[in-house]
């Protein structure tokens, strides 16, 4: 549904976006993610066409729209701060794109399924956050666009609401089976919404893939480490297995060094109570479901240990480290 080739962009001597590559299926929901300022943005309003691209081929429903003028593309977008008329109503914002003949019924239509029936007559100031991104995706969906992009929805919702929100709008989207480009630095949003997730740094995508896979298989350390809290012990591969502080394990993804920096998520380090044991918790943070815990070794190195909130272990308190013996990722 939306393919980017190469797609490069400059402002000045700044490189946004750098020969970018991503390709959204049709019925597809997609979480472009990164930190701030490598380019998502950018990304998301040069197939938008609020910019044009220095280089590279841009592609909507298969057809190419390098030149195409914004409205002419089949894309809807819902901006971060929703971009909503203040002197129009409520439905005079969902309609405006809209042929006259068809405005009244498509607008009641879209109203309904935001679930804002009966606030037509209203204008954005006189509604909450929530209720204006309901009317931003609504105008976005107005037209029956090929494609979606989203601009970081949530982040002007409050935190108490911002979950429910995100689930019930990504439900609507869901069910109209639209194709959905979403531009997020939440790592949480990204995984829990999005069928594939494509990382972005300093303006290329580096990995596109499943949650699951770019969790358990990333491409690079900056990914592994970008994607969720790591411990990145050194190790020496010999054989089929990687030697390290905590043992010996099988090797995923070997890249013929020898030498390595091993992948160990927190979740796969359980602690033992152990008052003679070589290790020494000297950190903890409370989530509520889970607790994180700083852990000093033998030999002065501190692990990361993620555990479930029934198994609290007091700071100071000695303990034996006891890793999963499943396959680990190594770096150069």
């Amino acid at each position: 549904m939306v393919c980017v080739h190469g797609v490069s962009k400059r402002f000045g001597s700044t490189v946004a976006v750098d020969r970018a590559e991503l390709c959204v299926e049709r019925g597809e929901f997609v979480a472009l993610l990164g930190p701030s300022g490598c380019g998502k943005t950018t990304l998301l309003r040069l197939i938008a066409g609020f910019e044009e691209p220095d280089a590279g081929e841009l592609c909507v429903d298969e057809r190419r729209v390098n030149g195409v003028a914004p409205e002419r593309r089949r894309v809807g977008m819902v901006f971060q701060d929703y971009a909503l008329f203040p002197h129009l109503t409520v439905a005079a914002n969902v309609g405006f794109g809209l042929k006259r003949a068809a405005r009244p019924e498509r607008v009641r239509e879209l109203l309904a399924l935001v679930g804002l029936d009966g606030l037509g007559h209203r204008y954005p100031h006189e509604l909450s956050g929530g209720q204006q991104q309901r009317v931003a995706l609504a105008r976005a969906l107005a037209p029956a666009p090929a494609v979606v992009l989203l601009d970081e929805p949530w982040s002007n919702i409050d935190p108490l609401l911002r979950g429910s929100m995100r689930d019930e709008l990504a439900a609507i989207l869901r069910s109209l089976g639209a194709s959905v480009l979403l531009v997020t630095h939440d790592r949480e949003e990204a995984f829990s919404l999005a069928d594939r997730i494509a990382v972005m740094r300093e303006g290329r995508i580096v990995q596109a893939a499943s949650p699951e896979e770019l969790y358990s298989a990333p491409a690079d350390r900056w990914t592994a480490g970008f994607v969720g809290a790591g411990n990145f012990l050194p190790g020496r591969i010999d054989g089929d297995l990687v030697e390290t502080l905590l043992g010996r394990f099988p090797v995923v993804g070997r890249n013929g060094a020898s030498d390595v920096d091993v992948l160990i998520r927190p979740e796969l380090l359980e602690l033992r109570p152990d008052p003679l044991g070589p290790a020494e918790v000297v950190g903890r943070e409370f989530r509520g479901h889970d607790v994180f815990y700083r852990v000093r070794l033998a030999d002065g190195t501190e692990v990361v240990s993620q555990r479930p909130s029934t198994e609290l272990v007091p700071p100071g308190s000695r303990v034996v480290v006891s890793p999963h013996r499943e396959p680990v990722r190594v770096f150069s």
